[in-house]
């Protein structure tokens, strides 16, 4: 018996919350020195993409500003290490894409 995608949603959300708890008020310079801070962000952004396989075409369409192969593009390059992580870009995804892709779960949890 396979999990109702709901539940792949809502773990979603709970990553985007635990990735910008980790992160919240740390400077870069810390985030990157904090070896704890850092390894469970980069943890729950794995989970985060291995959540969004789980989400069905027809509901990720209802949600286009949500770049969905992305979010599973970086979930495969943090757990195969494809040339390793930049810091630069995972402190991007951070501070800029993680609190949108909240935003944008959350509208599409609300329409359901």
């Amino acid at each position: 018996m396979s999990r109702d995608w709901r539940i792949y949603l809502s773990d979603m959300i709970d990553r985007c919350d635990r990735v910008l708890a980790y992160t919240h008020d740390l400077p870069r310079e810390q985030f990157d020195q904090r070896g704890l801070a850092y390894d469970a962000t980069l943890r729950n952004i794995e989970l985060l993409g291995e959540a969004a396989r789980h989400i069905p075409e027809e509901e990720r369409q209802k949600t286009p500003g949500i770049d969905w192969r992305g979010v599973i593009a970086v979930r495969n390059i943090l757990v195969h290490g494809y040339l390793g992580v930049d810091d630069d870009i995972l402190w991007d995804v951070i501070q800029q894409r993680i609190p949108e892709l909240k935003r944008l779960l959350e509208e599409l949890r609300r329409h359901l």
